[in-house]
């Protein structure tokens, strides 16, 4: 019987910790922070002992401080990670050509196709955790599963230094236990009202029909179901031959709190990167978010919806999607930078669903000609427009 649960998402353990006592081994067993010292610092990663004092990624640094107030404060030095994480995703690439980079730490892979060559799943997973301890001196933790969400739940349940498989067919009844905040997707705030309900187990989502679930949450309420049933659309979405991504990216000049401001840059972000597609006559599988928060904590997300993806609404819905999540999960902090990129790039050739109109494909290349040849100001949505001032009727 071939085994469908070929999707790794392997897991660099605290990985800028974990580069750290590469060159400061007298550290090893304390609590470990890298991150900022100021006054507007962040953790960015923390040891397994500062974890667990409560400290977490994405933390205030004074906040951690109070928490752990022994711990061992570190900057990050991001030239000496950087080699490091070239030779992680090297190592992912020698055994299939299906790798997905999530950040400079993680990555989903597809390994349908390798057995042949390198084994069984699992003794593919235990050959990557292997050459990294070997090459790289340090640890990852590897979540086996038929798609990427319960891969991504299973290497967290793994972390650290660990390896989980989800046999296929037993993917809910592996999340059902499982807090609802170990569901991707399930932030601060959903959580919250998902508590509200009653609902503590991505067991107990799983068990509330759909209809409450899309009176609370909308169409969003639907997925959250099938999500907590281990349900996931999309499979890896490797890098494809030549240009690799297209993306669009903003520095605000002060860090900016304003989420309408956010997304209506995010809007203008998905129009430009849906006219380049245009303009290269390809088709993106994946979106992928990119938030940086000061000082310089950047943290990329990414969603392949399993079809071709070619306008600014169908980028922009599925970039916001991610926004929402990821901004929750970081306490909506002022954002540094902004950034929308498509990846995934294929040729453009989709065709019409049932019922779809060739409307939007119409006005996108009116608007894309107009563009062309009097500037992208031209012509803007109301979204993009600059807020009136206050004192303005």
């Amino acid at each position: 019987m071939v085994d469908t649960a070929t999707v790794l998402h392997v897991d660099l353990d605290a990985f800028f910790v974990a580069m750290e006592l590469l060159r400061r081994p007298e550290l090893r067993g304390r609590p470990v922070i890298v991150g900022y010292p100021g006054p507007r610092g962040v953790v960015s990663t923390a040891s397994y002992e500062a974890r667990r004092y409560g400290v977490r990624s994405a933390m205030p640094m004074a906040r951690a401080r109070e928490l752990c107030p022994g711990a061992v404060v570190l900057p990050p030095d991001f030239s000496w990670y950087a080699p490091a994480s070239r030779a992680f995703h090297a190592i992912l690439r020698s055994y299939s050509p299906a790798v997905e980079p999530v950040s400079v730490d993680e990555a989903y892979l597809d390994v349908a196709g390798s057995e042949r060559l390198f084994g069984t799943p699992i003794e593919i997973a235990a050959a990557i955790r292997e050459r990294i301890r070997a090459e790289i001196g340090i640890t990852a933790s590897v979540g086996i599963a038929a798609n990427r969400l319960v891969a991504k739940v299973a290497s967290d349940a793994a972390k650290p230094d660990g390896l989980l498989r989800v046999p296929p067919g037993e993917e809910a009844a592996f999340l059902a236990p499982r807090p609802v905040r170990d569901l991707p997707g399930v932030g601060r705030r959903t959580a919250g009202v998902l508590a509200g309900l009653g609902i503590a187990t991505i067991g107990d989502l799983a068990a509330v029909p759909e209809s409450v679930l899309e009176a609370k949450f909308g169409r969003h309420g639907a997925d959250l179901r099938r999500r907590a049933l281990g349900i996931a659309p999309g499979g890896v979405a490797p890098a494809q031959p030549g240009r690799r991504s297209i993306s669009r990216e903003h520095t605000f000049e002060r860090d900016e709190p304003s989420p309408e401001r956010l997304r209506a840059t995010l809007l203008r972000q998905a129009e430009r990167v849906a006219d380049d597609l245009a303009r290269q006559q390809r088709a993106a599988r994946t979106v992928v978010l990119k938030l940086r928060f000061p000082p310089f904590e950047t943290i990329t997300r990414s969603v392949t919806p399993g079809r071709q993806l070619l306008f600014a609404d169908e980028l922009y819905e599925a970039a916001a999607g991610l926004f929402e999540a990821a901004w929750e999960e970081h306490s909506r902090r002022p954002v540094r930078l902004i950034g929308l990129g498509a990846a995934g790039l294929i040729e453009r050739a989709r065709q019409l669903a049932l019922g779809e109109s060739p409307a939007p494909g119409a006005l996108h290349d009116a608007v894309l000609a107009l563009r062309e040849r009097y500037g992208e100001a031209v012509i803007r949505r109301a979204a993009e427009l600059p807020a009136p001032p206050a004192d303005r009727p």
